[in-house]
């Protein structure tokens, strides 16, 4: 505990909630003194050499002398292998049963003694002490995994700890492992793999945060792979760069080092470019799912609206002001006593009535959830699920309690399917109350804590879909299977329209239920700097809906950093501002003038990009490319774009460069190849390479790659395709997706060539349907 913590801690012991939440924290050291032993003698253990392999489908079975392997390769090329019998399934980050294994991989003996499974796109080669390589067809090794190594009880009591080490080119960048404030490159250092709730305002220097997953995305020279270790205990992931040419002249690999105190060493791996590798991850996990087309507005929140009031006179003054306003967010300050599923009904009465004011405006309303249920007799909700038996109890059959906003709290188990359908059955009173959406909070899950792990005891029992374990195997996934609850009762509640859902923890295959957010990141500039690391970082883990609070959670932005953090936030997918309660307001007009008039330019360039928001939102959904791409998307083999942070690509058309620090009104901008144009100035300019480019108060950098086919809505409001020139004997292109309305109906995807001819360009749709919609042609 350090000293902010230390001195938090004691004045928390002034007020009722806090001492309510010393008492937890010593409740759940207790239970699990009792009944989480510590460990005694451990023994080692290694594979040992290799004493023979039985061929399957896909691959087969090698035997080592103290453990075995399963290696498999599947249609599409995803590699999967697991030790000690472990198998693909069940998997909480897997979609459905699993890929198929490809026939046409076969297990065949290797030249040094050991085996190798040969496929169209991957060699996978097995040494005879158990390193595994994963190969180009070509024969680049993109990834060495030494053989692991297990530490287990003596008395056989308790999970096996074990340690994988693995080795990359020496020119590799690493991304991912979720949400990294440091990111999105993951520099030299150690990454924990524990949601957690940071408590309070949280910088790049912070790790964890709310959403990390075993998911490493590995960019180098030889091509890209994406590696999954399919675990959801607590662990730790050590990342060390290579260098070239290091020492006396030999290169130094890169190396990681995975420590995980349980559960199976399995793991994924995907080859390719990245658009192919984030098209096999979404196969593997799931397709994303669609956001209404609404969800790509701007959206509005706040930690202490108070009243019904307060909210009329904020989508009053959107409408005063000429802003364009999607949805507004309720936070549990709606609630009656901060109890789910209530309505204070004082300072919110009749919210239908309130909810159906605002649509017809334009306005949805979206609603915050949290996890914890207050365990008062009476509580509507806590005595439908004890009688259901749905919360989360410790090893003596006790229901495990923490200490949140409502006071004393129990936990439904998400991992138990009969508990999910209870669960999604309580937004059935949501839907009632007019609500649109729903934002989940706290489900990490957190109990508030002045010392310790600010979450449940590891020994509190989960029935983890069929498989029963404690708080060590199911803390990581309790956000992801209460994002599928809220999805499914969704769904179930309300069949004819696509659920609108974003959750702030979660794990591997959270995109099949919604998008998340940042969290409570701190209003300063490298809080701002963090927004776009997590956005981009959490693209390439497969989660392409996602956004900060623009402004900062808990502080007050000057002016200039609320202006740069809301031109950020217009390129996001999830465009929201937020804050909390004792913070400085977030309404644009709040700002002086000179901050509105730029900020109504910044909401209607947003509408005007909407259609291809909603292009790019099914998109991600078929081929898994995040909205957000880092620039190197197209050419990871650029060294100088893969060190490129601070812009980025949103879809293939645009490259934006947001203003990250104070006082600046230029930037460099890193180009990839091909022509780029200003788009508002119009000037060219030609890449790869660097340009110095104006970033005057009132915008931020943005670039249009030429050729691009961009669908826009144009000042009347019809769907407009703006054309930018392609290079003269170049040929360029562009996609559209039709809004299909908030059901469930999949729009066909449209393509669109531009190429020179007769000195013009021109523009036709590649399955020679004519042309509808109106074009402009910019950059001639």
């Amino acid at each position: 505990m350090d000293g902010r913590d230390l001195l938090r801690a004691v004045k928390d012991l002034g007020s009722v909630r806090g001492r309510r939440a010393w008492g937890a924290a010593w409740r759940h050291r207790r239970a699990d003194a009792g009944a989480l032993p510590a460990r005694g003698a451990e023994r080692a253990r290694v594979p040992g050499p290799l004493a023979g392999a039985d061929p399957r489908p896909g691959g087969g079975v090698l035997h080592f002398a103290r453990s075995e392997l399963t290696v498999q390769v599947a249609v599409g090329g995803a590699v999967f292998w697991g030790w000690d019998g472990a198998a693909p399934l069940p998997s909480y980050g897997l979609a459905g049963e699993g890929p198929e294994p490809d026939g046409r991989a076969v297990l065949e003996p290797d030249t040094d003694g050991g085996w190798r499974v040969v496929s169209e796109r991957v060699t996978v080669a097995i040494s005879r002490n158990g390193a595994v390589e994963v190969r180009t067809p070509g024969g680049a090794v993109l990834r060495r995994e030494l053989p692991p190594r297990w530490w287990e009880p003596v008395s056989g009591d308790g999970p096996a700890r074990w340690v994988q080490r693995s080795e990359v080119a020496p020119d590799a960048r690493f991304f991912g492992l979720g949400g990294r404030a440091a990111g999105p490159r993951l520099r030299d250092g150690s990454y924990r793999l524990w949601n957690t709730d940071p408590k309070g305002g949280f910088g790049p220097g912070d790790d964890p945060l709310y959403l990390t997953m075993p998911v490493q995305l590995v960019v180098a020279d030889a091509g890209t792979h994406l590696v999954f270790h399919d675990n959801t205990w607590d662990g730790r992931v050590t990342l060390r760069e290579g260098e070239e040419g290091a020492g006396s002249g030999q290169d130094r690999p890169g190396g990681c080092e995975l420590r995980m105190d349980g559960g199976p060493l399995r793991t994924w791996v995907l080859v390719g470019t990245p658009a192919r590798v984030l098209q096999g991850w979404a196969g593997l996990t799931g397709g994303a799912a669609v956001p209404p087309a609404w969800a790509l507005g701007h959206q509005h929140a706040r930690w202490g609206f108070g009243s019904a009031a307060e909210v009329r006179r904020v989508v009053a003054g959107y409408r005063e002001h000429g802003l364009p306003l999607s949805a507004l967010h309720l936070d549990i300050d709606h609630y009656d006593g901060h109890r789910v599923f209530t309505v204070d009904e004082e300072r919110f009465p009749r919210l239908p009535e309130l909810a159906a004011e605002l649509r017809r405006e334009g306005v949805r309303l979206v609603s915050i959830v949290d996890p914890a249920v207050p365990a008062e007799p009476g509580n509507a909700v806590y005595e439908s699920g004890r009688a259901a038996g749905a919360f989360v109890r410790d090893a003596s059959g006790r229901e495990v309690r923490g200490v949140v906003w409502p006071g004393d709290c129990v936990y439904p188990d998400f991992t138990h399917p009969p508990v999910r359908a209870w669960w999604g059955d309580q937004y059935g009173e949501r839907l009632a109350q007019g609500f649109a959406g729903v934002w989940h909070d706290m489900n990490e899950p957190v109990s508030f804590a002045p010392f310790g792990d600010a979450t449940l005891p590891r020994s509190a029992q989960h029935a983890l879909d069929g498989s029963p374990g404690d708080h060590r195997a199911g803390h990581n996934v309790y956000g992801l299977a209460m994002a599928r609850a809220g999805y499914e009762g969704l769904v179930r509640l309300r069949p004819a329209e696509r659920p609108f859902l974003f959750s702030r923890s979660g794990w591997a295959g959270l995109q099949r239920y919604g998008g998340t957010w940042s969290g409570d990141v701190e209003s300063s500039w490298p809080g701002l700097r963090a927004s776009l690391a997590l956005v981009l970082g959490l693209g390439l883990c497969g989660i392409p809906y996602s956004g900060p609070d623009v402004g900062g959670f808990g502080g007050s932005p000057s002016p200039e950093l609320y202006l740069r953090w809301f031109q950020l936030g217009a390129y996001l997918p999830l465009f929201r501002t937020h804050a909390a309660i004792w913070a400085g307001r977030r309404e644009p007009w709040e700002f002086g003038p000179e901050v509105l008039e730029h900020a109504r330019a910044v909401l209607a360039e947003r509408e005007r990009l909407h259609p291809y928001f909603v292009t790019l939102s099914h998109l991600a959904r078929r081929t898994g490319a995040p909205y957000v791409r880092p620039v190197w998307w197209r050419t990871p083999a650029d060294r100088a774009l893969r060190d490129c942070e601070d812009a980025f690509l949103l879809g293939d058309a645009l490259l934006v460069a947001p203003v990250l620090e104070c006082g600046a009104d230029r930037r460099a901008v890193r180009l990839p190849r091909g022509r780029w144009y200003d788009v508002v100035t119009g000037a060219a300019h030609e890449g790869p390479g660097q340009v110095l480019v104006e970033a005057p108060a009132g915008r931020i950098p943005v670039l249009a790659r030429a050729g691009a086919v961009l669908p826009v809505r144009a000042p009347d409001g019809a769907l407009e395709l703006e054309v930018w020139a392609p290079a003269r004997g170049r040929t360029g292109s562009g996609l559209l997706v039709r809004d299909p309305g908030d059901g469930w109906q999949v729009p066909p995807v449209e393509r669109y060539v531009t190429r020179w001819r007769d000195g013009r360009v021109e523009v036709e749709r590649e399955d020679g349907l004519p042309v509808a919609e109106r074009v402009r042609v910019r950059g001639v």
